[in-house]
């Protein structure tokens, strides 16, 4: 699996024909049929971090915003342009921005644990939070447990984790002063590219996990290690048995499965031959009819890869899209949607006679456009309007700011959508504050310019290490003029408008000042007033 960010559009030559993607795509590669698809094109400024659960379910952080998305439903086939919504599964707690995901999967940390998923932050809280992943219906939800880890080191930027064999976990520390694209240049010589550091987290009070033998184990010994707690272990065990030649490997998992009661681990086996591009399909079959559901997804799944050597796929969508589970039902929407029309529409029409839930929603429209070649109409969204004190040329900036406060990576990925910031985290909030409601010229100038240094907010201090990107070369000077008078009016505040004459004012007499703005020096020469 590969990420791809926004501002981003790629198109790839590949045996099967060409495939593009744009603005946030999830790339699948299958080495065995050097196959490539554009998995999962979904709204989202840029992916770091992809991990998988025991069932083979997919979840990925967002980076630069708050996120923890499931995948699985983004996986229709994408049209061109457009980028499926991705809901976040974060309930409290959230950071931003995050970068390396994993689960808790070693007998070296606590059995209370075990599942929970963890996820680095590198700006404002430097450290790794902790939440638990709860099954929800058709999907998941999250409880936030605690703070794994955390540094006071301004540089400390953790940037992946992953469990060892012996069951610790190896957290990689970048280590830089400098992390940010936008507000400083690739080239500044305060970048580090010499030093890093990689940490090992252990629980002392619990022995640690015997590394099981991977490589040069024999398959029989491989099979078994199928068996461990471990998702690590199993993972790079079935990585071995991909290198093994498929004339053994397949039968001796065929033989392996027969002698398991528990369906995770014929699961496992049946992992274990898809990777070989031999899929076992008597054991496709017996684990489509799993009293498991998570079982009974997996193994729908495994259908919607391996078209290419099952020739009844149509038949066991169709009856995977009546399944009495959402979740299943939803791995057939997705399925279906990379079938021929009639085909797919026919195994969406089964699906939606059983039920489409909230969870399901999104997918199942983005389905029937994808099969029907068409794009999916506009959302109905509530219509936003000008207050009332606004009119004119103002109204109209009012809302144009509205929109470029909202885009990917601009305000809202640290303001927050409803100005309130992130103020635990180092991000302040813009409702109901002096910055953003007082001296239009202060805040024109920090906008255009960025700002860092210590600054108090609503009698809140923030150390100010996370420096504002300077928006003066990305916006021209009607579009600064409407975003501010957006942030002057929005979130309960009310201040004058801002016109684009002022902000190209204050950007003339500006012009030869280079690099941020500190909050001391804005208020040197723009106090505020004595109340």
């Amino acid at each position: 699996m590969m990420g791809e960010g926004l501002f981003s559009h790629t198109n790839v030559e590949t045996a099967y024909g060409p495939v593009r993607g744009n603005n946030g795509v999830f790339y699948r590669y299958t080495p065995q049929r050097k196959k490539l698809i554009n998995y999962a094109q979904v709204k989202i400024p840029n992916p770091w971090g992809i991990a998988f659960d025991d069932y083979g379910q997919d979840f990925f952080l967002h980076t630069s915003s708050t996120r923890l998305t499931w995948m699985m439903p983004g996986s229709v086939r994408p049209v061109y342009g457009v980028n499926i919504e991705a809901p976040d599964l974060i309930t409290s707690n959230p950071v931003r921005p995050t970068s390396g995901l994993e689960f808790i999967s070693s007998r070296h940390f606590p059995d209370e644990v075990q599942g929970d998923i963890l996820f680095n932050n590198t700006i404002g809280f430097l450290g790794a939070k902790q939440h638990q992943l709860i099954e929800d219906g058709t999907g998941f939800t999250t409880e936030y447990r605690q703070d794994l880890f955390v540094s006071e080191d301004p540089n400390f930027r953790p940037v992946d984790l992953e469990f060892a064999p012996d069951g610790s976990l190896y957290v990689i520390d970048w280590h830089n002063a400098l992390i940010g694209h936008m507000q400083h240049s690739a080239r500044d010589p305060n970048r580090d590219h010499v030093h890093g550091r990689i940490y090992r987290i252990t629980y002392p009070s619990r022995p640690l996990v015997t590394p099981p033998l991977v490589a040069g184990a024999s398959i029989p010994q491989l099979l078994e290690n199928l068996k461990l707690p471990e998702y690590r272990a199993r993972y790079r065990t079935r990585r071995e048995l991909r290198a093994r030649a498929a004339a053994e490997v397949v039968p001796a998992a065929h033989t392996w499965a027969a002698h398991q009661e528990d369906d995770r681990l014929k699961l496992e086996a049946l992992w274990v031959t898809w990777g070989a591009d031999q899929i076992d399909q008597e054991l496709l079959h017996e684990l489509l009819q799993s009293e498991d559901y998570r079982v009974r997804a997996a193994a729908v799944r495994a259908v919607r890869f391996n078209g290419h050597q099952i020739p009844n796929q149509s038949d066991l969508l169709m009856t995977a899209a009546s399944d009495p589970h959402g979740r299943v039902r939803l791995e057939a929407i997705t399925a279906a949607s990379w079938l021929d029309q009639t085909t797919g529409e026919a195994i969406l029409a089964v699906a939606e006679t059983h039920g489409i839930d909230e969870t399901m929603l999104v997918s199942f429209e983005h389905a029937k456009a994808a099969l029907a070649g068409e794009f999916l109409p506009a959302v109905d969204k509530e219509k936003l309007s000008a207050p009332a004190h606004l009119t004119g040329g103002d109204a109209k900036r009012y809302l144009q700011g509205a929109e470029i406060y909202g885009r990917d990576g601009y305000c809202a990925t640290c303001h927050q959508p409803d100005g309130q910031g992130l103020p635990d985290v180092g991000f302040p909030p813009l409702a109901g504050t002096k910055w953003a409601q007082g001296d239009p010229e202060r805040l024109i100038k920090l906008t255009l310019n960025g700002l860092m240094g210590p600054i108090e907010v609503n009698g809140k201090s923030y150390p100010g290490i996370i420096p504002m990107t300077s928006f003066g070369g990305l916006l021209k000077d009607d579009e600064l003029a409407a975003v501010l008078t957006y942030v002057r009016n929005a979130f309960g505040n009310q201040a004058s408008p801002i016109r684009p004459n002022q902000v190209a004012k204050v950007r003339e007499s500006i012009k030869d000042r280079p690099g941020l703005f500190s909050p001391a020096e804005l208020l040197e020469a723009h106090p505020f007033p004595e109340e």
